[in-house]
C-alpha cells in the first residue's frame, strides 16, 4: 500500500486549489466552507532527473517514474473534534494517512473569505492542532480506562502502552502534540495501533501570493510560520497554490519558461513531494533494462530483500542476491558493462541496507 500524505487546513486556505493542481484533478474548489465533502485521493508522479539520465544511457522502451499519494481532506473548523462542520468524519479520514501537510493561508485577498474573518496563520495552526489534540485526547482517555485494570494486575503486555499514553495525555494538558513528546521508539510502537493524529509527522505548507512566492521571506506571515516550524523541529515550504494551478495547465517546456519568468527554481509540487519524502524517510532506487527503466520508492533503512518485495512479494520471499551499482558510477562510466569492467558492480546479500540512487537487479528463486 502506498504511503499517503493528507492535505488539511481551514476552509479557503487554498488546499483544494493546491490538490487540484498537483493531481490535475477536478476537485471542487469553491469560495465557501465544506466545498470538499469526501476525501479525494490523487496519485502524482515524482519527478527525478536521475531517471532521465539513466534512460538516456539505457534507451528503454518505456520509462516509469515512482509515485506518491496525496489525500485532500475537507476543511476543518474550530470545534471539529466535537462534530462542528463535518469534523468527526474528516478527522477519521486523517487517521488513515502517514503524514499531515497543513496548508496555512499567508496571503491577503479581500475577495476570498476567511472563516475567522482575518488572516492569522499562527491562530489557524493553533486551531487545527488543538482539534487534533482534542480528538486524540478523547481516544486516549477511553483507551486508558480500558487497560488500567490490566496494568494494575501487573499485566506487562499493557504497561509500556499505558506509560506512553499517560505521558502523551500529560502533554495534551499543556497543548503539546504527541509528536513533540519525548517518546522512545518502543513507546511509539506500543501506541501505533491507535493511529494518533498528533503523532503523525507534520509539514507546514505556507500559501503565499504570486508576488511573494519567489521571496517568501518578504512575507511576515510566512516568517511567523517558519519560526513556529523551527521550534517544533518541523518542515515548512512556501508556495502559491494559484500559480501551481496555472502550472498544471501547461506542458513541460512552458512550465520551465513560466517558472523562469517568476524567478522560481522549482515548482511548489516538487518542493511538496521532496519535503513529504524527507518527512516520511523515503528514498528511491532504480531498475534499468531495455524493456523498462523504473523508479521505486522505499523507506530508508530497508534491506535488499525488503526492497525487492516492493516490486513483488515473491522477490522478497525467494531473494538470493542483488546486483547493485551506484547511480554516480553508472552515469560516469556510461553502461552496466563498463561498471562491471571497472569492478564497481556489487553483489549484495540479505543484510544490505539499500541506498538512495542504487540501481539494482534482483536474483530470486521461488
Amino acid at each position: 500500500m502506498p504511503l499517503t500524505a493528507g492535505i488539511v487546513g481551514l476552509p479557503n486556505v487554498g488546499k483544494s486549489t493546491l490538490f487540484n493542481a498537483i493531481t490535475k484533478s477536478k476537485v471542487e474548489a469553491a469560495n465557501y466552507p465544506f466545498a470538499t465533502i469526501d476525501p479525494n485521493v490523487g496519485v502524482v508522479e515524482v519527478l527525478d532527473k536521475r531517471l532521465d539520465e539513466i534512460s538516456k544511457l539505457v534507451k528503454p522502451n518505456r520509462i516509469v517514474p515512482t509515485t506518491f499519494e496525496f489525500t485532500d481532506i475537507a476543511g476543518l473548523v474550530r470545534g471539529a473534534s466535537k462534530g462542528e462542520g463535518l469534523g468527526n468524519q474528516f478527522l477519521a479520514n486523517i487517521r488513515e494517512v502517514d503524514a499531515i501537510c497543513q496548508v496555512v493561508r499567508c496571503f491577503i485577498d479581500d475577495n476570498i473569505t476567511h472563516v475567522e474573518n482575518n488572516v492569522d496563520p499562527l491562530r489557524d495552526i493553533e486551531t487545527i492542532n488543538f482539534e487534533l489534540i482534542f480528538a486524540d485526547m478523547d481516544q486516549i482517555d477511553k483507551r486508558l480506562g480500558r487497560i488500567e485494570k490490566q496494568v494494575k494486575s501487573k499485566d506487562k503486555s499493557f504497561t509500556e502502552e499505558f506509560e506512553a499514553l499517560t505521558k502523551i495525555r500529560a502533554g495534551f494538558d499543556h497543548g503539546i502534540p504527541a509528536r513533540l513528546c519525548e517518546l522512545s521508539q518502543d513507546e511509539i510502537l506500543a501506541v501505533g495501533h491507535l493511529q494518533l493524529l498528533t503523532l503523525k509527522p507534520m509539514l507546514y505548507v505556507a500559501n503565499v501570493s504570486e508576488l511573494e512566492v519567489s521571496d517568501p521571506e518578504a512575507n511576515d506571515n510566512y516568517k511567523k510560520v517558519k519560526i513556529l516550524a523551527d521550534q517544533e523541529n518541523a518542515q515548512v515550504i512556501a508556495l502559491c497554490a494559484k500559480i501551481e494551478s496555472e502550472l498544471g495547465e501547461l506542458d513541460d517546456e512552458s512550465k520551465e519558461m513560466f517558472l523562469e519568468e517568476l524567478g522560481i527554481k522549482e515548482s511548489g509540487l516538487n518542493k511538496l513531494i521532496h519535503a513529504a519524502y524527507s518527512l516520511l524517510g523515503l528514498a528511491t532506487y532504480f531498475t534499468a533494462g531495455v524493456k523498462e527503466v523504473r523508479a521505486w520508492t522505499f523507506k530508508r533503512g530497508m534491506t535488499a530483500p525488503q526492497c525487492a518485495g516492493v516490486i513483488h512479494t515473491d522477490f522478497e520471499r525467494g531473494f538470493i542476491r542483488a546486483e547493485t551499482m551506484g547511480y554516480d558510477d553508472f552515469i560516469r562510466l556510461g553502461s552496466e558493462q563498463a561498471v562491471k569492467e571497472a569492478g564497481k558492480m556489487r553483489l549484495e546479500g540479505k543484510d544490505y541496507i539499500v541506498k538512495d540512487g542504487d540501481i539494482m537487479h534482483f536474483r530470486f528463486n521461488v
